[in-house]
């Protein structure tokens, strides 16, 4: 279910949480983990759902793919 909305601008998508787990390849409990500690990308709530900018997802997938080809 992924939905555009107008204030967080042109084509920007909200990602549930199983589609959040589907695009980076992490288990549900990793995101809801990272979510607790404030680690990873930024989530929010709408109503009892929790969510992503796609665009946050993207740029922490891209810190993650720089940090680990500069280790390599």
């Amino acid at each position: 279910m992924s939905v555009t909305h107008s204030w967080v601008g042109e084509g920007q998508k909200i990602l549930t949480l199983d589609e959040i787990v589907a695009k980076t390849g992490l288990p549900k409990a990793t995101v809801r983990f990272y979510r607790a500690t404030g680690k990873g990308f930024k989530t929010f709530k709408i109503g009892s759902r929790v969510v992503a900018l796609e665009s946050d997802v993207n740029a922490w997938l891209q810190a993650q793919y720089d940090a680990s080809a500069q280790a390599s």
